[in-house]
């Protein structure tokens, strides 16, 4: 039994309400038998109470009189009158006198006159009990058990005087198949209704059952980790089962964008804390490696006229001028003072990155929102600019075009660039603003670090995205109070 409850709901629906049809179309089917038979047997008591009230009335004077032939032609004429396909058309009918003998029968061969019906056959033994046992004015139909005909028994009586008694003899040959028939035809409806039905409930429950099927195949998904909503137009109504699905998709769209949060959020941890730890190890090179610049400058100047000392000498301030150079550029100090950033910083921008474009054969444009200066720092704001337009220049192919737009919009410095090229692998994506990640063979992977700190530092965000041949970088900058 557990197993059928364990059963898809593509099965269970239509199992269940196949049962409930079948279950009420078999109670209706047998209703309307049982009222067939009662309303047969209605019918045949009615009929026969008429019948024999009629017939008794009109025999009464025959036997007072004991004309024979005449009560034999009254008891006769129904049995002419009637045709075979009446229902309740009888068999037999007797008039019985006080000591239930045959006064006259209407098959006087088969049952003679004088005769006692006791000694007809068990049957009528029974009934002269019960006409003894209970001579009522009724004509009830009566039916004994294992007997093979119904009968009525009708008083043979007027002003208190009782001449014997009606007997009309139906048989059961004739009412029981007539009986079954309106009981196949009962069956038929029945068999028709189930027919009609059983596949419009197949239909419906398959129907019922595939949104709910979509939903838990989404809700497996969702705990698996694929935060997959079920498609909007599975189930387009707005009903229980609809505000459902509604709740269900915005309940998929809010942990979508809280686990993009905790990513985001986590990387942010992440890119801090190199960067804490980069600031320092920065701090500690720098220390011994201004001692080291300055013994070489007075070693240079002690033996300059020494020219092997001096090419090695050469040899050692450039690579220490190197690491020098790299290091300063993981120190970012966002807190400097300085003029706010204005329009025209954006042309020295493309002036300053013309050379640069003019080699990679790309034209940089830049879109310029600003009508005057805004309250963020310019030199770190044209630091951002520079490394994401050099960066941009560097990845587009030749003949192409670098876009650059920035807008001041919503208390924000928006910032834009879009750069046409190969994408950004998707495993670079998540490591891209830390240092040292670099999808250039030539690069370092310190300017989108770099841009990274200082972004952070401003309190603003920087996103990347990467698809259909075009690369973008977003930057938002909140615009506070001026640094000049």
């Amino acid at each position: 039994m557990k197993s059928l409850f364990n059963l898809s709901f593509r099965y269970k629906i239509p199992l269940w309400g196949g049962v409930l049809i079948i279950t009420a179309t078999l109670a209706v089917s047998t209703a309307l038998i049982v009222q067939s038979y009662d309303d047969l047997r209605s019918d045949l008591v009615s009929s026969s109470a008429s019948l024999g009230r009629t017939l008794a009335k009109t025999l009464f004077s025959a036997m007072i009189q004991e004309e024979v032939w005449q009560a034999f032609a009254i008891i006769r004429a129904p049995l002419h009158e009637q045709s075979d396909d009446n229902l309740v058309q009888p068999e037999m009918i007797l008039a019985l006198d006080q000591h239930e003998r045959v006064f006259v029968s209407s098959h006087p061969k088969s049952v003679p006159m004088l005769t006692d019906i006791r000694r007809i056959d068990d049957e009528f033994a029974r009934l002269a009990e019960m006409i003894v046992a209970k001579p009522g004015p009724d004509a009830p139909i009566i039916d004994l058990a294992g007997a093979r005909r119904f009968y009525a028994a009708v008083p043979v009586a007027e002003e208190g005087a009782r001449l014997g008694t009606l007997v009309i003899v139906y048989s059961k040959e004739v009412f029981l198949p007539r009986f079954r028939a309106g009981a196949w035809r009962g069956a038929g409806i029945g068999l028709l209704v189930l027919t009609v039905l059983l596949p419009i409930n197949w239909y419906w429950g398959q129907r019922t059952a595939a949104p709910l099927i979509a939903l838990a195949s989404s809700a497996g998904d969702v705990a698996r980790g694929a935060l997959l909503a079920p498609p909007p137009d599975i189930y387009a109504y707005d009903d229980e089962l609809g505000r459902l699905f509604e709740a269900f998709g915005v309940m998929v769209k809010s942990l979508h964008e809280k686990t993009l949060l905790e990513e985001e959020m986590i990387r942010s941890e992440r890119l801090a804390a190199i960067g804490r730890l980069s600031a320092g190890i920065a701090h500690e090179i720098n220390n011994p490696l201004g001692g080291m610049l300055v013994a070489l400058a007075n070693f240079k100047r002690r033996y300059e006229d020494d020219e092997r000392a001096g090419k090695t000498v050469a040899i050692l301030e450039r690579g220490l001028t190197q690491i020098r150079d790299t290091v300063s550029a993981m120190l970012v100090d966002a807190k400097v003072k300085g003029r706010d950033f204005a329009p025209h910083d954006l042309e020295d921008i493309r002036l300053l990155l013309s050379g640069e474009a003019h080699q990679e054969a790309v034209e940089i444009d830049i879109e310029c929102g600003l009508t005057e200066p805004v309250a963020l720092p310019a030199t770190l704001v044209r630091q951002i600019l520079l490394n994401l337009l050099l960066n941009a220049v560097h990845a587009s192919p030749a003949s192409t075009k670098v876009n650059c737009s920035v807008q001041f919009v919503e208390g924000q410095l928006r910032i834009k660039t879009t750069n046409a090229g190969n994408a950004i692998a998707a495993g670079l994506m998540d490591h891209l603003f830390e240092p040292f990640v670099s999808g250039n063979e030539e690069g370092h992977g310190l300017g989108l670090w770099v841009t990274y700190q200082i972004v952070t530092q401003l309190g603003g965000q920087i996103s990347a995205e990467s698809r259909d041949g075009l690369t973008q970088f977003r930057v938002m900058l909140p615009v506070g109070e001026s640094n000049a």
